[in-house]
């Protein structure tokens, strides 16, 4: 039987002052753990007080358990207590004993998602419960509390993804549905461990064991023994408890769609600044800049930071300031005909907003290859993460596409595959790709470019895709792969705003800032849509640059056009 924690992860842990070029997640987390485990001074502690309340559990007894909703942080203030986890095979894992002065928790109890430990009282403890709201109150209000906490609460859900015991992710290790569960795990920075079905794991040893005559790969053992069966990433954020209860007669301020860049940075500041946020994304922080492998020209970061490592911190950043982030979930539509606005989403329920956001990104386009269903041939990717970079180890890829996103990929892969193979419609690189990309390209002798070129057809058999047959200037080549990358070109994620009445380009992507009077009899705002209320950000935006400083730019300055939106109906409302 093969068992691993979850493949390489590319979290940075550290705080921002630092650059994020480390050495192993492994020395991070050992080096860091007077950080992971601090010990409050009596002078923090005093001041948390007012926070919280005190609670005191006889020795013996649970304090909390694994996978229940959380309602906080607890801070030791006498006596001892052992934390273990359990994972999906039924096995329990001692973690740390902590004594006075130190606090029980990790990141999900900044929002009150179930914890990821037993908590046992070794001796009577005595313990001041911080609820999730009034966490985040002290965290602002006492700062140098919060840096100390925060920092604590990272490295410890760093330590749990890296230690990888929780849910078990059971089947083929190349499986496409495995791997695609395996990407959900590592978006929501959720713990997990793989173990290979064709490795001779016996079923039978799961706590609970499905009925053996109708397994369908991949399967998810939980850690309250449950064992799901080829589960929609939905449904895994529900029995992991991650999807929020939603109160259907509250009224938001904001409430944003997506959360890749423009969509966090609109939930940071707008949620800093006071106002309720909610945001929606159907798959999880970071949106297409959470796949890259490195981005290197952001702002403040020399050495260059992942997408996956961005997008977390600007995540907890949105919830550090109280936005509610709802993810995986996704929304089927807004009704702009009344006010507020009211957004459907697709299992049913509905959330009232005064203004929304769309920061729906954009998404690779799939293009047409003879003989190839993109769709369900298994060794179609549309981003290059650690995951997949170790499923394609030592081995020829194709990586279609000449933007930014390919570059990143393709410096990233060449660290795993043997050889890169990258098929470019136009003469060179310069219109499409940052110079730092091309430089790092030309250095990497292990990659091969087809520029002029294009794929005609494919070649799949009973594994999936096989080979590619490439059409370009001196003629067609045939490329044995099992490995094919997209980065062909993106189209808006604005399917959901049919019916609607909001204005989009010939392309499809949304219009803003065209200067129409609204029923109020005043010019929209630049980043409001023709719909009064509804602004765009981002990648879904007309003629929007496609950077990730960018998008953040936008997200922060659409936050003062709400403001304004906010009063201007407020003193209208006061005329009615």
């Amino acid at each position: 039987m093969t068992s691993l924690p979850g493949r390489e992860w590319d979290f940075d842990a550290s705080d921002s002052t630092q650059e994020n070029q480390i050495p192993s997640r492994r020395v991070l987390i050992e080096q860091r753990l007077p950080q992971m485990f601090p010990q409050l001074s009596q002078r923090r502690i005093e001041k948390a007080r007012r926070y919280g309340t005190v609670e005191s559990i006889e020795a013996g007894r649970l304090i909390y358990r694994m996978g229940e909703r959380s309602d906080g942080i607890r801070i030791l203030l006498s006596g001892t207590a052992r934390l273990t986890r359990r994972d999906g095979l039924g096995n329990t894992h001692f973690w740390m004993e902590l004594g006075e002065g130190h606090f029980l928790g990790e990141t999900a109890q900044l929002t009150g998602k179930p914890y990821l430990a037993d908590a046992h009282a070794v001796t009577a403890v005595e313990v001041l419960l911080i609820s999730p709201s009034r966490l985040r109150m002290l965290m602002i209000e006492e700062a140098h509390i919060g840096e100390q906490v925060m920092r604590a609460l990272i490295l410890r859900r760093a330590g749990l993804v890296q230690d990888g015991i929780g849910p078990v992710l059971i089947g083929p290790l190349e499986d496409r549905k495995l791997i695609a569960l395996e990407g959900f795990f590592r978006r929501v920075n959720h713990p997990y461990r793989i173990v290979d079905s064709d490795g001779g794991f016996n079923l039978a040893a799961l706590p609970n064991p499905p009925d053996l005559s109708a397994v369908r790969w991949p399967l998810v053992a939980l850690t309250n023994g449950t064992t799901l069966c080829d589960p929609s990433e939905g449904e895994l954020a529900g029995a992991l408890g991650l999807l929020p209860q939603l109160d259907e007669s509250y009224v938001y301020d904001v409430a944003v769609v997506g959360a890749g860049p423009a969509g966090l940075a609109t939930a940071v500041y707008a949620a800093s600044e006071g106002l309720t946020v909610i945001v929606f994304d159907t798959q999880g922080p970071g949106g297409q800049a959470g796949a890259s492998a490195r981005i290197e020209n952001y702002l403040g970061f020399p050495t260059g930071i992942s997408g996956h490592a961005l997008s977390y911190r600007a995540f907890m950043q949105a919830v550090k300031f109280g936005a509610e982030i709802v993810a995986p979930t996704e929304v089927a539509g807004v009704r702009c005909c009344t006010y507020p606005h009211e957004i459907s989403l697709h299992d049913g329920r509905s959330v009232r907003s005064r203004t929304v956001v769309i920061a729906s990104g954009a998404a690779y386009r799939k293009p047409q290859i003879a003989g190839l269903d993109i769709l369900r041939t298994h060794g179609i990717y549309y981003w290059a993460s650690a995951i997949e970079g170790h499923l394609c180890q030592d081995r020829e890829v194709v990586v279609i596409g000449g933007g930014n996103s390919a570059g990143q990929a393709i410096v990233f892969l060449s660290n795993f595959v043997r050889k890169i193979h990258v098929v470019v419609r136009k003469s060179d690189l310069q219109a499409s790709m940052s110079r730092y990309l091309i430089d790092r390209i030309a250095a990497l002798d292990n990659v091969e470019l087809h520029m002029n070129s294009a794929v005609d057809s494919a070649r799949v058999d009973d594994e999936g895709l096989s080979g590619l047959l490439i059409a370009g200037p001196t003629g067609q080549r045939f490329l044995e792969t099992r490995h094919l990358f997209l980065f062909t070109g993106a189209e808006p994620n604005t399917s959901w705003l049919q019916g609607c009445g909001i204005s989009v380009d010939d392309r499809g992507f949304v219009l803003s800032g065209q200067g129409f009077p609204d029923e109020m009899g005043r010019v929209h705002f630049p980043f409001e849509t023709n719909v009064a209320g509804v602004f765009a950000v981002g990648d879904v935006r007309s003629s929007s640059v496609k950077r990730v400083s960018a998008a953040v730019g936008e997200g922060a300055a659409v936050v003062a056009e709400v403001h304004k939106f906010l009063a201007l109906r407020a003193r209208v409302s006061v005329r009615i």
